[in-house]
C-alpha cells in the first residue's frame, strides 16, 4: 500500500516521460530510467508509478497559478478563484489569472493549458492499466483495487480537461490502439465524454474499498465514497444549462464525423441522473457535517465547526481529501497560502494579496434573520455607487459604525473595536473566513499583541506601492490562529476534493431542477448546511416566497447558499459558467472599499479607484478555454472552441 508521502510526492518517470513525434501523438515513451518491464516486476517500483498517476491530480489548493510555461507546468487549478467574481486579489505581478479577467486572452495564451498535462496523465494511467498484472509480489486484490483506482484518476483527468475546454477527445482503453495520427484526432461529443467518464468510475466503484485500512498511513488514497462523489459532480455538470441544449451551440460546433459537440436538445431527466448520484454518496451513511460544541456560544460552535472543516484533518465530512504537494521555489503550500492571506507590516511576512470580492462579502447571511443583503430572488444588485440595493427585511446595514463591537469568537479575550454596521450580525461564516478594515489580527506570537488592522492610507497596514489589501478586507479562513508564523512555524496545510456540504447542495439542486421535481427534499439539504451555522430555514427567512411552487425562488437561494458555503473552493467559477450567469456576474469594475481615504470612518465608502487594473470581461467564447495553438498546431483538424 502507499505511504501518504510517496502518494504526493514521488514523481516517479516525470522526467523521463516525454512525447514522441508527431506520428503517434500522445503516446509515452520511457527513456534512460526503469523500463516498463522492470517498473511492473517489483511491488516497491509499481506503487511508485501509481503515486505518479496520483501526482496529475489539480492543484486546486494553489490560488496563485504563477505558471509560465504551462506545458511544464499547468499552474494551480485553484486560480479559478481569482478568475471569478468571489475574489479580487491585491497583486498585479506574476499574476497571469488577470489576463482571464478582462477578457485578454485567446488560442495563444500559455498559461492554465492543462490540455497535454493531463492527456499525459492519462497515458500514464493507460500503461498502469495494460501491465500492472504482470507484477508478480501484488495479490489479486491489490491488483484490483489499484486498477480501480486508476480508471477513477484516468475519468477524473478527462474531468479536468471537460470542464475546461468542453467535450474532449476520448482516448478509451488506448493501449488497443497506440498510434493515434494526428490528422485524425477530433473531439468527441458532451454525451460521449460523459458516458465513458461514469462507465470508468463506475467501473471504480465497484472496486474500490468503503474505508482505508490505515487512514493515517493511506490518506488520500480513493475510497468507494470519493469516487461516487466524482460522478455525482459529472452527472450534475452534465445536466446543467451550458451543457445540455444551451442555446449558444445550437447549429454549431461539428466534429470530423458529423456530430454536433454539444446536445441540440435539453434533456431534463439528466438533472434525474444528478439527484440519483448525489443521494447515493449520502446514503451511505459515512459521513457528516462536520461540527464542534465546545461553548455555550452557539455563534462561537457554527464559527468554529465551519473552520473546523479544514483545519480539523479527515474529519468526517471530507471524502476526498489531500495534503497539497505543491513547493514553490521559496515556500511550501501552508507557508505559501497563508502569508498572501496575512496583513502587511502587522506580520512579518505578510503579503495581503488573498481577498475576497465586496460582491462576496456581501452575499452571507444576517445571522438574525437568515436573509441575505441582497435578495437573490428579486437580486438588485448595486447603486451606481457600488453599493447593494439592500432587502430591508435582512436586518443588514450599509453605513454607520458601532462602537464596542466584539468579534463573535475573538471579542470576548481581546477586546472590543469601532466596527463598521456591514460586519456586524452576519452569518458565522462571515466571521471564519473574512477579516474587515478595523478588525483585530489574532495572533499570541505577533511581537507586541495582537492589534487593530487599518488598510486605508496613513493606517498600520496601508495602502502602499508595496504589498497592501487593497479591497478592504482579506480572506482569514485558513489561518489558524494558534501557529507561530512569526518564526517560520506554519503548519500543515490540508485540503479536500470533495465534502458532504458540497454534495447536500448538487443533491438540493438536481432535486429542484428534475422534471418531477422534489422542492422540499431540496429545501430540506440546503436546510441541513445553513443550520450547521445556525441559520434558520429558507422558509422561514423568505416566508414571501412559496419555495415548493416557485422553482426559480429556491433555485436562486441554492445558488447564492453555494457561493456563499463553497467560497474559494474553486466552485463559484465554474458554476457560474454552467449555469450560463458568467456575462453578467463576471463583467464590470473592480469595487474595493475606500482606501484612498486617510481616516477609518471614510473608508468605508466604495471606489473604483483603489484597483488601477482593466475592468472586468466576460463574453460567449469564454465559457470554454480555446484549444491551444499548441495542440491545434500538432491536431490540425481539431474542432476549435466556440468563438474563438
Amino acid at each position: 500500500m502507499i505511504n501518504k508521502l510517496k502518494l504526493f510526492g514521488l514523481a516517479l518517470l516525470s522526467s523521463a516521460v516525454m512525447f514522441s513525434s508527431c506520428s503517434d501523438y500522445l503516446e509515452v515513451k520511457l527513456e534512460d530510467q526503469l523500463t516498463i518491464e522492470k517498473v511492473f516486476s517489483k511491488r516497491a517500483s509499481t506503487l511508485s508509478y501509481l503515486a505518479h498517476i496520483y501526482s496529475y491530480l489539480p492543484y486546486e489548493a494553489e490560488y496563485q497559478g504563477t505558471n509560465q510555461t504551462a506545458e511544464v507546468w499547468p499552474g494551480g487549478d485553484g486560480a479559478v478563484v481569482p478568475m471569478s467574481d468571489e475574489a479580487l486579489f491585491s497583486t498585479y505581478q506574476w499574476s497571469t489569472y488577470l489576463n482571464f479577467r478582462t477578457g485578454d486572452w485567446g488560442p495563444t495564451t500559455p498559461y492554465f493549458n492543462i490540455w497535454r498535462y493531463q492527456y499525459t496523465g492519462i497515458e500514464q494511467a493507460g500503461i498502469f492499466l495494460e501491465h500492472v498484472d504482470e507484477c508478480p509480489d501484488l495479490s489479486a486484490e491489490e491488483k484490483r483495487q489499484m486498477k480501480a483506482e486508476v480508471r477513477m484518476l484516468r475519468a477524473y483527468s478527462y474531468f479536468q480537461l471537460f470542464r475546461r475546454y468542453g467535450p474532449v477527445y476520448i482516448w478509451g482503453d488506448h493501449r488497443s490502439n497506440p498510434v493515434i495520427k494526428p490528422d485524425e484526432v477530433d473531439r468527441h461529443t458532451v454525451d460521449q465524454n460523459v458516458d465513458f467518464m461514469v462507465s470508468e468510475i463506475d467501473k471504480a466503484i465497484a472496486d474500490l474499498p468503503l474505508t482505508l485500512a490505515d487512514t493515517q498511513t493511506f490518506a488520500g488514497r480513493l475510497t468507494k465514497g470519493a469516487a461516487m462523489a466524482a460522478k455525482a459532480r459529472i452527472l450534475l455538470y452534465a445536466a446543467s444549462p451550458l451543457f445540455n441544449g444551451c442555446d449558444l451551440y445550437k447549429n454549431v460546433l461539428k466534429n470530423r464525423w458529423g456530430d454536433y459537440l454539444f446536445p441540440q436538445t435539453a434533456d431534463p431527466e439528466k438533472w434525474e441522473k444528478a439527484a440519483q448520484a448525489a443521494k447515493a454518496v449520502i446514503d451511505l451513511g459515512m459521513y457528516s457535517l462536520y461540527t464542534e460544541n465546545t461553548t455555550d456560544d452557539p455563534m462561537t460552535n457554527a464559527i468554529q465547526s465551519y473552520q473546523g472543516v479544514q483545519f480539523n484533518e479527515w474529519n468526517c465530512e471530507i471524502i476526498w481529501g489531500y495534503w497539497p504537494r505543491y513547493q514553490n521555489l521559496y515556500y511550501n503550500i501552508a507557508c505559501f497560502n497563508r502569508h498572501f492571506a496575512m496583513p502587511p507590516l502587522i506580520t512579518k511576512m505578510g503579503c495581503g494579496q488573498y481577498c475576497p470580492s465586496l460582491k462576496l462579502v456581501d452575499s452571507y447571511p444576517m445571522a438574525a434573520t437568515g436573509r441575505y443583503p441582497i435578495d437573490p430572488v428579486t437580486d438588485l444588485g448595486y447603486d451606481s455607487n457600488g453599493m447593494p440595493v439592500v432587502d430591508p427585511k435582512s436586518g443588514y446595514a450599509d453605513n454607520g459604525f458601532e462602537s464596542g463591537w466584539e468579534h463573535p469568537i475573538e471579542g470576548p479575550k481581546y477586546g472590543a473595536v469601532k466596527a463598521h454596521k456591514s460586519c456586524v450580525g452576519r452569518d458565522a461564516r462571515f466571521y471564519a473566513s473574512v477579516f474587515a478594515n478595523g478588525f483585530k489580527f489574532i495572533n499570541d506570537f505577533i511581537a507586541g499583541g495582537n492589534t487593530e488592522v487599518y488598510f486605508q492610507t496613513g493606517g498600520n497596514s496601508p495602502l502602499r506601492a508595496g504589498d497592501c489589501v487593497k479591497v478592504g478586507y482579506f480572506w482569514r479562513r485558513f489561518i489558524p490562529t494558534d501557529i507561530d508564523y512569526e518564526n517560520g512555524n506554519w503548519g500543515t496545510y490540508f485540503w479536500f476534493y470533495y465534502r458532504l456540504a458540497e454534495i447536500y447542495l448538487d443533491y438540493a439542486e438536481a432535486c429542484n431542477e428534475k422534471p418531477n421535481r422534489q422542492a422540499q427534499e431540496a429545501l430540506d439539504y440546503v436546510n441541513k448546511v445553513r443550520a450547521r451555522v445556525g441559520l434558520n430555514t429558507l422558509q422561514e427567512a423568505y416566508p414571501e416566497y412559496n419555495f415548493l411552487s416557485d422553482q426559480n425562488a429556491l433555485r436562486q437561494m441554492i445558488r447564492k447558499e453555494r457561493m456563499v458555503e463553497l467560497a474559494f473552493e474553486g466552485h463559484r467559477y465554474y458554476d457560474a459558467r454552467r449555469w450560463m450567469i458568467a456575462e453578467k456576474e463576471f463583467t464590470g469594475p473592480n469595487w474595493t472599499l475606500n482606501l484612498l481615504a486617510t481616516n477609518y470612518e471614510s473608508s468605508y465608502s466604495r471606489t473604483t479607484k483603489v484597483w488601477a487594473g482593466s475592468d472586468n470581461l466576460f463574453q460567449p467564447k469564454h465559457y470554454f478555454f480555446p484549444i491551444n495553438q499548441i495542440q491545434l498546431s500538432e491536431m490540425k483538424n481539431i474542432t476549435q472552441n466556440y468563438g474563438w
